[in-house]
């Protein structure tokens, strides 16, 4: 039994350190993931490297393929097209049932999480702080969690999952305009919390399609110094 229980921790800590340098650009979109090279680099067996990317692979940061194994998952115009479509049906939905179904106790989580976002620096906006970064992930995070669907937050955590390798991999447009999804202005999320507060799900819903729908004016650049 605790065996077990010791292999699943190994597994798990594989998972969030390959998860942590997916989406840190230390392992890039496309390449190969081979078992010895990531044992050797975690210091765990082959199993629980297996299992890890087993578990990434259901959330959409690492494809596999018969025959080919394991690599980190590609990043292209029409993924990130189909992903921003998928992620505004999937996230408006979980925020709707959130804004209407969520209590007291969750409100008040939204707000401080809110209020560290605002007072975080950003630093580059081409390439954000990670504090930043943690910030707004954890602001998102909080506004789905009171959704009470289990799977439904677990799948718009997925689709953010993947949002976040695209922005890794990506740089702001030409020209005046918002950057991107999560280099928004802190005033549409300053709008999107004021729609929660005041229990309007049809202005959350809105709010957050648009923040999402800026994701789609990213340009990838997957080159040695993207």
């Amino acid at each position: 039994m605790a065996r077990g229980a010791g292999q699943q921790t190994r597994s798990e800590t594989v998972h969030d350190r390959i998860r942590a340098d997916i989406l840190g650009g230390e392992l890039r979109p496309g390449q190969r993931l081979k078992f010895p090279e990531l044992s050797e680099r975690y210091g765990v067996s082959t199993g629980a490297v297996r299992e890890a990317l087993l578990r990434l692979t259901a959330r959409n940061l690492v494809s596999s393929e018969a025959h080919h194994g394991f690599r980190v998952t590609e990043v292209t115009s029409r993924g990130l097209a189909d992903l921003t479509d998928t992620r505004a049906e999937i996230e408006s939905l979980a925020l709707r049932r959130a804004v209407e179904q969520g209590d007291l106790t969750w409100q008040g989580q939204v707000l401080a999480a809110h209020h560290t976002f605002e007072r975080t620096p950003m630093g580059d906006p081409e390439h954000p702080s990670e504090d930043w970064s943690v910030a707004h992930a954890d602001f998102h995070t909080t506004l789905l969690a009171g959704c009470p669907n289990p799977r439904l937050r677990d799948l718009a955590a997925s689709l953010r999952d993947e949002a976040e390798l695209y922005r890794r991999w990506s740089r702001p447009p030409p020209g005046p305009g918002e950057p991107g999804d999560d280099l928004a202005a802190h005033d549409d999320h300053r709008d999107l919390l004021d729609a929660v507060l005041a229990r309007d799900a049809g202005r959350a819903d809105a709010v957050l399609r648009r923040l999402i729908g800026m994701t789609a004016t990213m340009v990838l650049d997957t080159g040695p110094d993207g």
